[in-house]
């Protein structure tokens, strides 16, 4: 959550300008009105300051209240918005944005403003808004390190972390203990595939006690042990301090299973994993996500969209890598961007967010007609119209432009309205491998369904149940590319990669590991490397520990 709230606050809530009196006259009536703008000014004052110390205490409900009480009686108040902003950074991001946007309407030469108004844009994937507002912010407030360190996380995110590096080094020569500096550092680094360097930032930030927790987290990812570091025993001696709190202890957790599973403790390292998932207290309604389910197939039926055969763009540029997280869309898509005509955008949020505004989304499960109906011929082409400008900020000359947002899978119907000429890759793997996967690893609370083995199983049952779905109303469009398959025959494999995105093959391809662009997902040191096969049934590690998850799979574990 962002609680950052602008230095000498007060000075941003500002009456509005009296209207000149035009006589003796009124001259008694406007102070009198100048005295209730005042006396406004100070109530709504004494209100946000009283919803910023509601926040701190995580009384966000409290918080918002206040602050829609200040919008009741001073409409478009700048620092009301900006608070509703970060209180809506919890659950909310399209909210958000429009707060921090209104926020920066009222009052534009506020940089904090433009700051959380780009960090929204970094959480929606839209980089070029988020890069314009953070430049803005430095150039009314140069050398703010807050912005140097979000800037340098939005040219990261957009793929272009070498113009993130000198600003982390800039915000590092200004404060050497600013939270955000060392850890992005490092991430903007291992980005590029250079691990050692930054393991070194990243022992830094541990030596000066700066975000531990994520320092640890991160810095065991940089490598693979072989035998055991000094740090897991720091590790294990910070998960023993009284004041760390769930989140700290989520990402300790996660550490110490890491480094314990590299070193074969596999007993060890699953109970760590499982009190990871313990701490980070996060639910998943798999009631609901399985009526969504049953929404989606009664709603994409053939007859459907036979109806809707002319909708869309034709373009043949956008590629969808989809599956479960962990099923290969990582390695898939550093293969097929090795190839000097595709660009690898990574995982973006813009299909997800026309499928948000449309209406398409869980919450809605049990009628889509509405929310689908919506999409008339037209505006499914200026829907696509504007996702191929989006992707050509990406890579304008590349004949296939990549996202692998794995999630996208759910979305397959409304890829389907958009571009009936789409490429989607299907990366599936092992059920059991695929699931393990996951839940060693850390993610946020929009991956909840991996919090738990048993929910994580009846979650990869309603996936399949969906893709089988997809393959009946889209035949033959779909390309399923098993990881197995791929590991056990890289080239071949790559070559029928090559063949369904309707390239020439590359050699190249072969090479992936190699290539200069950036990885931002967990599966960044992974894909450094040449093809291994080791994660092949690696499952079979924790074979006592994961019987739940085989349960609830059901036919779907290959044993």
């Amino acid at each position: 959550m962002n609680n950052r709230l602008p230095p000498a606050w007060s000075k941003h809530i500002k009456p509005g300008p009296a209207p000149k009196a035009k006589g003796p006259i009124l001259k008694p009536m406007m102070n009198v009105q100048k005295g209730i703008a005042q006396s406004r000014a100070q109530a709504d004052d004494a209100l946000l300051k009283q919803a910023y110390m509601h926040q701190q205490e995580n009384r966000l409900d409290e918080a918002q209240d206040l602050c829609l009480r200040v919008l009741a009686r001073t409409p478009n108040h700048p620092l009301a918005l900006y608070i509703l902003g970060t209180l809506y950074q919890r659950y909310d991001d399209e909210m958000a944005l429009r707060y921090f946007a209104r926020a920066v309407g009222e009052e534009p030469e506020n940089p904090y403003y433009h700051l959380s108004l780009g960090e929204a844009y970094v959480k929606v994937s839209e980089y070029s808004q988020a890069i314009k507002h953070m430049q803005y912010a430095l150039e009314l407030q140069p050398g703010l390190v807050d912005v140097l360190c979000g800037l340098a996380r939005a040219y990261t995110k957009f793929d272009k972390p070498d113009m993130a590096l000198p600003l982390y080094e800039k915000a590092l020569k200004i404060n050497r203990d600013h939270p955000k500096v060392r850890t992005g550092l490092a991430s903007a680094l291992s980005s590029l595939g250079r691990m050692d360097e930054a393991a070194v930032y990243l022992k830094e930030a541990i030596k000066r006690r700066i975000d531990m927790p994520a320092a640890y987290n991160d810095l065991v990812q940089t490598r693979k042990f072989t035998e055991e570091p000094e740090e897991l025993q720091s590790i294990l001696r910070e998960l023993g301090n009284p004041k760390l709190d769930p989140e700290g202890a989520h990402k300790l957790h996660h550490a110490a299973g890491k480094v314990l599973n590299d070193l074969k403790r596999y007993g060890e390292a699953f109970d760590h994993f499982n009190k990871a998932k313990q701490a980070s207290g996060h639910s998943f309604d798999i009631d609901l996500y399985r009526r969504w389910i049953d929404s989606l197939i009664e709603t994409f039926t053939p007859d459907f969209l036979a109806a809707r055969a002319g909708y869309g763009n034709p373009s043949d540029v956008p590629v969808f890598v989809v599956g479960m997280p962990r099923s290969g869309t990582t390695l898939t898509e550093q293969i097929c961007a090795s190839h000097p005509d595709v660009h690898g955008a990574g995982e973006l949020n813009k299909l997800r967010r026309v499928a948000n505004a449309i209406g398409l989304k869980t919450s809605s499960a049990g009628d889509l007609n509405q929310s689908i109906m919506s999409i008339t011929e037209d505006l499914s082409r200026t829907l696509a119209e504007e996702h191929l400008s989006y992707l050509r900020e990406w890579a304008p000359a590349a004949l296939r432009v990549m996202d692998k947002m794995p999630h996208n899978f759910e979305l397959i119907g409304l890829i389907g309205l958009l571009f009936p000429n789409a490429r989607i890759i299907h990366c599936r793997r092992d059920a059991i491998d695929n699931c393990v996967s996951c839940f060693v690893l850390s993610f946020n609370k929009g991956h909840s369904y991996n919090t738990d083995l048993h929910t994580l199983g009846l979650y990869y049952r309603e996936y399949d149940r969906l893709m089988r779905h997809w393959n009946e109303v889209f035949p033959g469009l779909i390309f399923e590319n098993r990881y197995e398959a791929l590991v056990e025959d890289q080239e071949a494999q790559s070559r029928r990669l090559m063949d369904y995105l309707g390239l020439p093959w590359d050699d190249a391809c072969l090479r992936f590991f190699d290539r200069d662009g950036s990885v931002n997902t967990p599966s960044r040191w992974q894909v450094r490397q040449p093809i291994y096969k080791s994660s092949v049934k690696r499952w079979k590690n924790y074979e006592n520990e994961i019987q739940p998850l085989i349960q609830s799979l059901g036919d779907l574990a290959e044993i």
